[in-house]
């Protein structure tokens, strides 16, 4: 595959995952980041798409803020800053296939028990703030912590415009610390530059459809939808 193909396919990755972003709040960068590790790299990618879930959230927010439940945005993101410090350096040294593939049956265990399990999984709230930080954890190495986070999220957060909303403000500020060190690290090189110059055009798009879809999705429907997500993206960061 030439490089104009790649940064094609990533551009196609990058609408759909941003459509996802716009219905759910958190589904697009579990989406777009194990093709886009495949298809450019795994530093080229963190850079790219954090960038990307900034500004895909960034309009989610605008539009719908008046929905933010902001104690459980503070609680959130007060743990996940915590944990993301922890997961950088997990991912400096730790080899970085089995992190994915690790991660990816974690995520794929936690869909299929969201979508078959019925009966309801009370946690101890000590062990739901634990998931909140595992979740940070994540998203210092992968930049995709919202699988474990949207444990703790479908649970207290029961409206899904309140849970979009809230879930996309967590990507907004926390998304600022990650883009910091990239740049620090000088990981916006020009390909990645140039692939988020021209990526904002299919984000955009993908954003303005997924914003119109929502609003046509009854609750379970959207439960529904975001535990298939949260499937396929474990499947994807396996294989």
């Amino acid at each position: 595959m030439t490089a104009i193909i790649k940064d094609i396919v990533v551009f196609i990755v990058l609408f759909g995952a941003n459509l996802i972003q716009a219905i759910t709040g958190f589904a697009g960068t579990l989406i777009a980041m194990p093709p886009t590790i495949k298809l450019i790299g795994v530093t080229e990618a963190k850079a790219l798409l954090n960038v990307i879930a900034q500004i895909s959230c960034l309009l989610i927010v605008i539009s719908g803020w008046r929905h933010i439940n902001w104690k459980e945005f503070l609680k959130m993101f007060v743990l996940m800053i915590a944990g993301m410090f922890i997961g950088i350096k997990i991912f400096e040294a730790a080899p970085m296939n089995q992190l994915l593939v690790f991660y990816g049956i974690l995520i794929i265990i936690i869909a299929l028990w969201k979508m078959f399990v019925k009966k309801k999984l009370e946690l101890p709230k000590a062990v739901m703030l634990l998931v909140i930080l595992a979740a940070g954890i994540i998203h210092g190495m992968f930049v995709s912590g919202g699988a474990l986070l949207v444990i703790y999220a479908a649970t207290v957060l029961k409206d899904k415009e309140e849970f979009r909303v809230t879930m996309a403000l967590i990507w907004v500020t926390i998304g600022c610390y990650i883009s910091g060190q990239q740049i620090v690290l000088g990981n916006f090189n020009s390909h990645v530059l140039v692939l988020l110059a021209v990526g904002l055009i299919p984000v955009f798009i993908g954003t303005w459809i997924g914003t119109r879809l929502v609003k046509k999705i009854d609750q379970k429907s959207f439960l529904r939808i975001t535990y298939i997500l949260l499937l396929l993206s474990g499947i994807l960061a396996v294989v």
